[in-house]
């Protein structure tokens, strides 16, 4: 009897598991090797080319081409915070958003708005600077395709694929 008390645990058999809500400890690869995660990666390159060019030009400053760079750049930006977010799964610290529904709508925007910076930017190339402002005209035509590529993509994850599209934003 005198050996009883070393033989007493006083551990629990279960622990709780401990919730993160600050800052993500890991990096989502798989995210970057997807094709949501390839295509946003190509809109940002893209997307630098097509602003990249109109700058570049004295004629930056017309009409048409202020249009061209406030969409390409404002969407550059918020992409590049996009992929932040979803890279380092930010996300997932926001369970309350209905992420699948926000990117759909984003990539959706964005390609609309695109298009018509693409329509304005080549609609207004003059003969003397057709070859940076043609080129951008061509790039923003791809950057429109890409963004229409990932609003597929992002419906698809809307729509769930069969499951609730509800059941991405309840956390577990």
């Amino acid at each position: 009897m005198a050996d009883f008390p070393g033989k007493v645990s006083t551990q629990t058999s279960s622990q709780e598991p401990q919730r993160s809500y600050g800052i993500p400890s890991s990096v989502d690869i798989d995210f970057i090797k997807g094709i949501p995660g390839i295509l946003l990666l190509a809109e940002i390159v893209v997307g630098l080319l097509v602003w990249a060019l109109i700058a570049s030009t004295p004629l930056s400053s017309a009409s048409a081409y202020v249009w061209v760079m406030l969409v390409s750049v404002t969407l550059w930006l918020l992409s590049i915070a996009l992929l932040v977010v979803l890279l380092l799964r930010f996300h997932q610290s926001l369970p309350s958003i209905p992420w699948p529904l926000v990117l759909m709508v984003f990539y959706s925007v964005a390609a609309v708005l695109y298009l018509t910076a693409f329509l304005a930017n080549a609609a207004s190339v003059p003969w003397l600077y057709r070859g940076y402002l043609g080129t951008s005209a061509f790039f923003a035509i791809v950057v429109t395709l890409l963004y229409a590529a990932s609003s597929y993509f992002a419906y698809l994850g809307w729509r769930g694929e069969g499951q609730n599209a509800a059941g991405s934003t309840v956390p577990v």
